[in-house]
């Protein structure tokens, strides 16, 4: 254990690399967020961040409506982006990102219309939340739940 410690972290946003940024904003903004900037992104200072050699990127950094939710969405142009298996909910390692909505049937309803839908169904949560689970654009699994009136 050391004796050095942090006097403030915040957590900033989640990065997901995407196959098509369009697609993956659209479907975003669709359920709530907004894009606040677009860039496109290369060079020493990429690759040095990034650690990758030729990094060049086009960039969206989206927020939620409550302003403390972020994601980072990139699409890569150089190197050519690897294409994996969707993941699994039990895989080790990142694999979803989780949003509160106001109406989950009408946050289906826009997901559908992105061709997205549950993996299963949708559960209730111990009368506090009804959720589910759907994959998203690039294979990306989305959390969606709704608070259930306090009785």
């Amino acid at each position: 254990m050391t004796n050095m410690s942090i006097k403030s972290i915040k957590f900033e946003n989640v990065g997901i690399a995407v196959r098509d940024l369009e697609a993956t904003i659209s479907f975003f903004t669709d359920l709530g967020l907004t894009v606040l900037g677009r860039d496109e992104v290369s060079g020493e200072w990429t690759d040095t961040a990034v650690g990758l050699d030729g990094n060049h990127a086009k960039i969206a950094m989206l927020q939620t409506p409550d302003g403390h939710g972020r994601l980072e969405l990139f699409e890569y142009l150089h190197p050519d982006a690897i294409e994996t298996e969707p993941t699994l909910p039990n895989e080790i390692g990142m694999h979803r990102v989780a949003f509160s909505v106001d109406n989950l049937d009408d946050a289906l309803a826009i997901a559908a219309t992105h061709g997205c839908f549950p993996l299963r169904g949708v559960a209730t949560y111990q009368d506090v939340y009804k959720l589910t689970y759907l994959r998203g654009p690039s294979g990306i699994i989305v959390m969606l739940a709704e608070e259930l009136p306090k009785n």
